[in-house]
C-alpha cells in the first residue's frame, strides 16, 4: 500500500475538487433552501462522466477503481452532501448489475446511464431498515414474469431517477436466503413515487417512496439467483460504504476549513480565538480525527481494490467516519459561537446535512455489530 497518489489519480482529485469548488459550493445554499433537485449540476458532472465513474470503460463509463471512487467523493462531499448524494446515488443503483448483472443487463442498463439516466437502490421499507429480513415487498413466478408488490421508502433519487435495483422476496419463508434482487423500470404499469419527504438536511437530494402495485418483471431483469438478494445486498455495501465514509470525512474537511479560517479572523481578548487553548485544541482534534479517518476510508478501498474482503474494513470506515464527521461539524458550530448557528454560515448546513451519514447505508450502531460479528466469527 502506498500513500502516495499517482498522478493519474492526482489528476481525478484534481477534477472532482474543481467540479466541487466551481460547481457544487457556489450553489449548495441556493438548494438547501429552496429543495430543488439541481438538475444543472447533474448535468455537468455527467458531461464529466461522473455519475457513470463506477462502469466500465468498455460499455462507456470512466472504469474507476474503487479507490478513485473515494478520492472523488470525498471532494464532492467537501461541496455539499445533499448533492455529492445525488451525483454518487446512481453509482450505488447500479452496484448490483456491475457486481452480479448478466452481460444484457449491463449493456442495456448501463447504455441507459451512459446516455443520461439516473437509478436507485431500493431495500428499506417502513418496517426495515437495519434488519434487511424484515422487508415485506414480495415478488412472486407467473410463466415467464414475476409480480412484484410492496413499497420502499427513503429512496435517493426515487423521483428523478428511471430504474430501480429492488429487494423483494420470492420464498418468504427462508428469510434471509429468501431475498432476490430485480430492475425494474420507473414508466412500468404498477410503478408510482410518493412526494418527497421533508427531511433535516441533504435537501438538494430527492427522497421519497416507491410503490410497487402488481408490476410485472421479466425473468431476465432477475439480478443472479433466486435467493442471492441478502448476499448482493451486502456486497453492495463493501463496496459502497468506503464512497459513503469518503463523503463524510469530505463534510468534516469543509467544517475544519471553516473553523480555521473562522478560528483565525475572530478577535477574543486581543488575539485570534484559535490562540485560546479550548479552541486551539478543539482544531488539532479535528485535524487528527479526519487524517484517521480519510485512512481508514483509503484502506477500506484499497481492500477491495486488492482483491481482498472488505467487511469489517468497510465497516471501521463507515463507523467512524461517520461519528466522527458529525462531531466535528457540532464542535464547528461551537467554535464560530452564535453565529455557527445562523443559517448565513455555512457550518449550520453541514451539521444538519452530516447527521445522515449516521443512519444511511447502516448505521453507526449496525456497523459495530458488523465488527463485533467480524471479531468472533472464528472464535
Amino acid at each position: 500500500m502506498d500513500f502516495k497518489l499517482s498522478d493519474e489519480q492526482k489528476m481525478i482529485q484534481k477534477l472532482a475538487r474543481d467540479f466541487s469548488r466551481n460547481e457544487i459550493a457556489p450553489v449548495a445554499e441556493h438548494y438547501d433552501k429552496t429543495h430543488e433537485f439541481p438538475w444543472p449540476v447533474v448535468e455537468k458532472a455527467q458531461e464529466l462522466g461522473l455519475i457513470v465513474m463506477g462502469i466500465p470503460e468498455e460499455y462507456g463509463g470512466l472504469g474507476f477503481s474503487l479507490f478513485e471512487e473515494v478520492l472523488v467523493a470525498e471532494e464532492l462531499g467537501w461541496g455539499c452532501a445533499g448533492i455529492s448524494t445525488i451525483i454518487y446515488n446512481s453509482t450505488l443503483g447500479i452496484l448490483p448489475i456491475i457486481l452480479f448483472g448478466t452481460d444484457a443487463q449491463k449493456e442495456k442498463y448501463f447504455a441507459k446511464m451512459v446516455d443520461g439516466d439516473l437509478a436507485s437502490y431500493c431495500l428499506t421499507e417502513s418496517e426495515a431498515g437495519s434488519d434487511v429480513a424484515g422487508i415485506r415487498s414480495a415478488a412472486q413466478k407467473d410463466g415467464d414474469d414475476y409480480i412484484l408488490n410492496g413499497s420502499k421508502t427513503f429512496i435517493t433519487g426515487a423521483i428523478t431517477s428511471s430504474f430501480y435495483t429492488v429487494f423483494a422476496y420470492t420464498d418468504m419463508e427462508k428469510r434471509y436466503k429468501g431475498i432476490s434482487c430485480f430492475i425494474v423500470e420507473r414508466d412500468w404499469d404498477g410503478v408510482s413515487v410518493g412526494k418527497p419527504l421533508e427531511k433535516m438536511g441533504q435537501n438538494a437530494s430527492d427522497t421519497a417512496e416507491v410503490i410497487f402495485e402488481n408490476v410485472r418483471v421479466p425473468a431476465e431483469n432477475l439480478i443472479g439467483q433466486e435467493g442471492e438478494g441478502f448476499m448482493i445486498s451486502m456486497k453492495v455495501f463493501d463496496y459502497s460504504r468506503p464512497c459513503n465514509s469518503s463523503a463524510a470525512v469530505g463534510v468534516a474537511q469543509r467544517a475544519y476549513e471553516e473553523s480555521v479560517r473562522y478560528a483565525s479572523e475572530r478577535q477574543s481578548m486581543g488575539k485570534p480565538i484559535w490562540k485560546h487553548q479550548a479552541i486551539g485544541h478543539m482544531i488539532a482534534d479535528m485535524a487528527m480525527q479526519i487524517e484517521a479517518a480519510r485512512l481508514l476510508v483509503w484502506k477500506s478501498a484499497w481492500s477491495v481494490d486488492s482483491g481482498e474482503r472488505n467487511t469489517t474494513a468497510a465497516a471501521f470506515a463507515k463507523g467512524y467516519a461517520a461519528d466522527m464527521a458529525m462531531k466535528i461539524c457540532v464542535d464547528a458550530v461551537q467554535v464560530f459561537g452564535g453565529y455557527g448557528y445562523m443559517s448565513e454560515y455555512p457550518v449550520e448546513k453541514l451539521m444538519r446535512d452530516v447527521k445522515l451519514y449516521q443512519i444511511y447505508e447502516g448505521t453507526s450502531q449496525i456497523q459495530r455489530n458488523i465488527i463485533a460479528r467480524e471479531i468472533f466469527r472464528n472464535k
